[in-house]
């Protein structure tokens, strides 16, 4: 798609500053904000294309990408029309089948935290030798067991399959975890940091208490500074997320950039060994501007420009005492300290 006029302008202003404009959106190296650390190149090549950063998506063995997807699209909650899911599905598709990467050659017990609308779950339980247990938080006063009929067929062989998922309803920055110390060997944490409203340590504190020394923990969330935001910023436009008529936990509150997500878990107890951001479709022009417009301008910049972040961390670390002054403000003091 061919830019606009007015990003047409925005990206011939931006050139002419290139220089000063690529140092700023660097963290200044500082003790304040430090330099983004560059992690080990993650498992998977990372291609940059011409829409951006895509990752070559890793399949189960003997499985298309359409045959997964067909899967997918079959998934169907409590007898509702598979067709309610059908955009989510269409949109994220591929950020399931990197989180099912992330994890596959996992055995053990494993957390699934916010495990509907059940796309990844489905992954792990046809694709995992994994014994998971799930949460979901529907109702934030209600801490105790629920339960949902997840059914889905099996596009090759036409057969149908209906399970009861079992979970725990759980508000996860409310309310202490109803699990024991060291319970698991992974935890799956994506696409719920997002949505909390007051306490990121508190959840990832708990996370690190019933996950096992040297567990493995996965988070995924959405990348503030993705190209898209870019443009938006660019061009105008409010990138942040609108009211939602599910209430508080029904939007994104806090969205992270990289660096931040890095440095929030370092902070909470976790070695990050790989981290990375990656776009899981293509980028949609707004009638405000086309992100690819911009594509020039940030070609030493697309790591971390994705459309998510994905986080592969180890527990084998001191959490510290406090919250990160960072990502907190009107605390006392004592209760902050710099990461």
């Amino acid at each position: 798609m061919k830019p606009t006029t007015e990003i047409r302008s925005v990206v011939h202003a931006l050139r002419s500053r290139a220089g000063r404009l690529v140092r700023a959106w660097a963290p200044p190296a500082t003790d304040d904000a430090p330099p983004i650390e560059v992690s080990p190149p993650p498992a998977l090549p990372i291609e940059l294309t011409e829409s951006g950063s895509r990752r070559a998506m890793p399949l189960p063995p003997g499985w298309t990408a359409e045959r997964v997807k067909s899967l997918l699209a079959t998934v169907s909650i409590d007898g509702a029309p598979p067709t309610e899911l059908a955009n989510y599905l269409e949109f994220d598709f591929e950020r399931f089948v990197h989180t099912w990467s992330l994890v596959h050659d996992c055995g053990g017990t494993a957390l699934e935290i916010g495990a509907n609308p059940y796309f990844t779950t489905v992954l792990l339980r046809e694709f995992t030798d994994l014994d998971l247990t799930l949460t979901n938080s529907f109702d934030p006063d209600y801490v105790g067991p629920a339960a949902q009929t997840v059914s889905y067929v099996d596009p090759l062989s036409d057969s149908a399959s209906e399970h009861v998922f079992d979970y725990t309803s759980l508000n996860v920055e409310r309310a202490p975890f109803p699990f024991a110390d060291n319970s698991f060997d992974l935890v799956i944490f994506c696409e719920v940091i997002e949505h909390l409203l007051m306490d990121p340590c508190k959840a990832l504190l708990e996370i690190k208490r019933v996950l096992k020394p040297g567990g493995r923990l996965v988070v995924s969330t959405p990348n503030v500074a993705r190209l898209e935001n870019v443009a938006r910023l660019a061009s105008g436009a409010n990138m942040y997320d609108p009211y939602s008529g599910y209430g508080p936990y029904g939007r994104h509150n806090r969205e992270f950039t990289r660096h931040e997500l890095v440095k929030l878990l370092e902070f909470t107890g976790f070695s990050v060994p790989n981290h990375f951001t990656v776009d899981v479709h293509v980028h949609h022009a707004s009638h405000f501007a086309d992100p690819t417009a911009l594509l020039p301008l940030v070609g030493n910049r697309l790591a971390d420009l994705g459309q998510y972040i994905f986080c592969v961390c180890v527990n084998d670390g001191t959490a510290r005492s406090g919250r990160p002054n960072e990502l907190f403000r009107s605390m006392a003091d004592v209760d902050l300290q710099s990461w």
